[in-house]
């Protein structure tokens, strides 16, 4: 197992994935069965949940994080409650912002975690700027910004990492290439699908691509980048990963379309299964273990599902709270 990493901690990193997973897969079915997840978009992390939680091990309390609109597995690797985030989800007035953001717009003041942003390459320049006032203000925290491959085409994304490269911004960017940007191939889109020797053009370090289907080695490399990040400027790594659903749930033909490499990627290359099978492989009669581990993340997505249940919806007055600042 990798040198200076716990079972304790792996068993975490496996319980946080078994919980995104849970929370993603009971979304999904109280959207479509259910009917108590409404809107138009809904975009699930199922397939990535080495990456996020891999990623965010490396930070501390002081860090921040910012992400695009698939941000439930994010929030939840966070340390974000999952009740709060399932109140959001079915719109209710506990949810993390109130019942009036929804899916795509989940955030967390106390943990650092500012979303959550519906448009594409949107929270980019945020990232920049919540990395200058931590340059300007010398915390010494380090921003983790997460991107999709398709956003990496996007004048936010150049404007953005630019700017992080000529003032020395404390950024580690990670590329989530899940190979199809809404439903379109990268190599159809993009004339240098290498995603990460973007950081070159930004004379920012560029860390390459990892397995982002496993979190020992997202952990270990995403570490090395927040170390440098924190007092040598921006850091770029291109995570190749999968996801488990179409881009939306608008997007009805992705399991078709791609059935043969989503088989693969399910049978072969699961995130949960791997670290699973190497927990197996190190700790003698491990499986119980795993086994209570499940379970505790059914009993958890269980409680926030009842919890959002039977949270009020929001009143007139929440409609138009926080429009202006109140002296």
């Amino acid at each position: 197992m990798a040198k200076g990493i716990s079972k304790e901690q792996l068993l975490n990193w496996y319980h946080q994935m078994v919980l995104i997973r849970e929370f993603e897969d009971r979304c999904d079915h109280l959207y479509f069965v259910d009917k108590k997840i409404t809107g138009v978009y809904l975009h699930l992390y199922s397939g990535h949940e080495a990456t996020g939680v891999g990623a965010l091990a490396t930070l501390g309390p002081q860090d921040h994080v910012i992400t695009a609109y698939r941000d439930h597995g994010i929030a939840i690797a966070r340390g974000v409650d999952p009740k709060p985030l399932m109140a959001e989800m079915m719109g209710k007035r506990t949810g993390v912002s109130g019942g009036k953001g929804g899916s795509m717009h989940l955030a967390s003041r106390e943990h650092n975690f500012w979303g959550g942003y519906a448009i594409v390459g949107g929270h980019l320049p945020l990232a920049t700027g919540i990395a200058l006032e931590a340059q300007y203000n010398e915390t010494g925290a380090v921003v983790i910004s997460f991107i999709g491959d398709g956003a990496t085409n996007n004048g936010y994304f150049h404007e953005a990492v630019n700017m992080a490269g000529a003032w020395k911004l404390p950024v580690v960017w990670i590329i989530e290439n899940n190979f199809v940007a809404m439903g379109t191939r990268v190599e159809d889109s993009t004339a240098q699908t290498e995603l990460h020797k973007r950081a070159i053009a930004y004379g920012i370090k560029d860390m390459g691509r990892i397995n982002g289907q496993d979190v020992i080695e997202v952990y270990e490399t995403v570490k090395e980048a927040v170390e440098y990040a924190r007092t040598n400027g921006s850091v770029l790594i291109e995570s190749l990963t999968y996801r488990y659903k179409g881009h939306g749930v608008s997007d009805k033909t992705y399991s078709e379309r791609f059935a043969d490499e989503l088989r693969d990627y399910q049978e072969n290359r699961d995130p949960i299964t791997l670290l699973a099978n190497r927990l197996k492989k190190e700790y003698k009669n491990i499986e119980p273990e795993l086994e209570k581990i499940r379970a505790e993340a059914v009993k958890i997505v269980d409680e926030s599902v009842e919890f959002a249940l039977n949270s009020p919806d929001p009143t007139y007055e929440d409609l138009i709270a926080h429009i202006y600042v109140e002296e």
